[in-house]
């Protein structure tokens, strides 16, 4: 009897022991299901300038993409339009968006701005963000939101690779260093378009002190013809490296043809520019897409204007083509992200450039007898006069993206000259 006692103890010990691991596994399922489950009333859309042959819509798409697989949404959970104008079109799609539910919706182009903005104030419960705008931080509405990234620190760093290029090439005997002059392909004369190209010249002049640059500009964001031509220009000017702010392969792949050493834009082009690519800088926009998402969620407030930075992970380098690139590259390229980090250096540190002072030059601008920049009044709260009204030099340096998150330096230093302005 005593035996069956025991023996049946032991028994209801197993079957108590199972129960618990069953209860157990059966939490876990559910707090599995909880974590899938928490993004279940979030559907968001994407609207897009251009489609996947555009590199900048291109970092878009798949930014989107890891996005919404990394937090587990369902393929009903998102839609991606792409080839959206900047005109009424775009209007069309963020309504379509909303009469499908989506409770976020996300534009990628500068002129997407105003028709997001009439889209948002028809549609207060609806969640509306926007890249590269200038007005979330005055238009007073809940649900309008603007995003940028410090992307200008990313091309001051790639302008470093530039940089160490033209000293590999100056030390080589291809030329000497007062020929030291880079190329860049620039779609409008936007601040920032102005902003990318003189980080990524101060970056190159921050190991190549004598290196000057020619900017070209085509009118458009996407236009293959017209960047190959931009590109062919400087290179026949006498433009040893070229960079662009433009988002077809027309720049890069001149310069393959051409043998022309390439800092491109959005994305690596080794694949098809395996001789002449160097590296890339590229805002990565899947840390600001995670968190509007978990703040749709929540339903909690998303920032008014964000910021992404080298903290965060969005703004980032492709990895460097050390078959191109100068030998040291990357241990300088390192060096200088550290300092950015830390806060010892700073991209438009006003005593690493002069600005040249007329009636239709710089005007917001005060030079001291150097020519370097001591006080500039920035466009951030955006007018049809682009009226300057933020002081924007602080500690000696042009506080780039600390009042607005797009970029709003609009200076014309020395040492780059614009070949055409009509854009």
């Amino acid at each position: 009897m005593k035996m069956a006692k025991k023996i049946l103890a032991i028994l209801l010990s197993v079957l108590f022991v199972a129960a618990a691991f069953v209860g157990c596994s059966s939490n876990a399922g559910d707090d599995k299901g909880k974590n899938d489950s928490a993004y279940a009333n979030v559907k968001i859309g994407f609207i897009c300038l251009h489609d996947e042959n555009s590199t900048y819509d291109l970092n878009f798409i798949r930014a989107a993409k890891e996005a919404v697989g990394k937090l587990g949404l369902g393929e009903d959970q998102y839609i991606i339009k792409t080839g959206i104008p900047e005109g009424q079109e775009c209007k069309e799609a963020a309504d379509d968006l909303v009469d499908a539910g989506c409770t976020i919706i996300f534009a990628d182009s500068f002129g997407h701005e105003d028709y997001m903005i009439q889209v948002a104030q028809e549609n207060p419960d609806v969640q509306f963000c926007h890249a590269t705008g200038t007005r979330a931080h005055t238009e007073g509405l809940a649900n309008y939101h603007n995003a940028f990234a410090s992307i200008y620190e990313g091309r001051y760093l790639a302008g470093i690779a530039a940089g160490m290029k033209l000293n590999e090439m100056i030390a080589a005997g291809k030329f000497t260093a007062d020929e030291a002059k880079m190329g860049y392909v620039g779609a409008f004369t936007y601040a920032e378009v102005i902003s990318g190209y003189t980080s990524f010249f101060l970056g190159a002049k921050s190991v190549c002190p004598t290196v000057t640059m020619e900017v070209t500009f085509t009118g458009s964001w996407y236009d293959e013809a017209k960047e190959k031509e931009g590109a062919n220009k400087l290179i026949a000017n006498g433009c040893k490296l070229i960079s662009q702010h433009a988002d077809s392969m027309g720049a890069p792949t001149a310069c393959e043809a051409a043998g022309v050493p390439n800092v491109s834009y959005n994305g690596s082009t080794i694949d098809a520019c395996a001789n002449t690519f160097i590296v890339s800088s590229r805002i990565n926009w899947a840390p600001y897409f995670e968190y509007i998402i978990k703040q749709n969620a929540a339903d909690q407030a998303i920032d008014k204007d964000w910021t992404g930075t080298l903290a965060t992970d969005s703004v980032v380098l492709t990895d460097i083509n050390e078959a191109v690139a100068a030998q040291g590259t990357a241990d300088a390229v390192a060096e200088a992200k550290a300092k950015l980090q830390d806060g010892t250096l700073h991209v438009f540190d006003t005593s690493a450039f002069t600005v040249t002072v007329t009636d239709s030059k710089n005007a917001n601008a005060k030079v001291d007898a150097d020519g370097h920049m001591t006080s500039y009044m920035a466009d951030v709260d955006t007018d049809a006069a682009y009226t300057g009204d933020t002081e924007a030099v602080v500690d000696g340096y042009f506080a780039e993206s600390k009042d607005r998150s797009a970029p709003y330096f609009d200076v014309q230093i020395d040492g780059i000259d614009l070949l055409d302005t009509e854009f």
